[in-house]
């Protein structure tokens, strides 16, 4: 039941989003400050800007490979969870940052967000959070 280039839905939904937008950091980063003014604070540094487009880099990067191939790169969610606890960044607020994306994503891609790249993001979040709510 291949209906596009790509066999797997999320990396689909990145693929679409990329034709549409050159950098989700902006977009990504605005809806989270929308939803959860707390964490604007977090990125008051100077050199937050590349902070930021580095965190969603491996953020991304973690997610394709958690709903693919599995290499390894998955792993650094489970780690980021520890480094953020010890940052004091609460585990639901962790755990929010994908659906954030999700949710970008899904504004961005309009019509083309299909039924099936939904139900994808639907399953790799609930995996995220038991995956984050384990203590490593």
């Amino acid at each position: 039941m291949l209906m596009s280039a790509s066999s797997n839905p999320i990396e689909e939904s990145f693929e679409l989003a990329a034709a549409r937008c050159a950098d989700l950091t902006p977009l990504v980063y605005q809806r989270l400050f929308d939803q959860h003014p707390e964490t604007r604070a977090m990125f008051r540094t100077q050199g937050s800007e590349l902070v930021k487009g580095s965190m969603l880099a491996l953020t991304i990067e973690a997610i394709l490979d958690l709903a693919g191939e599995r290499r390894g790169h998955f792993r650094l969610i489970a780690c980021e969870v520890s480094s953020h606890d010890a940052y004091g960044t609460p585990r639901e607020l962790f755990i929010a940052f994908f659906a954030v994306i999700r949710d970008t994503l899904c504004d961005l891609l309009g019509d083309e967000w299909s039924t099936d790249i939904a139900q994808a993001w639907d399953a790799l979040l609930i995996e995220i959070d038991a995956f984050a709510a384990v203590p490593a």
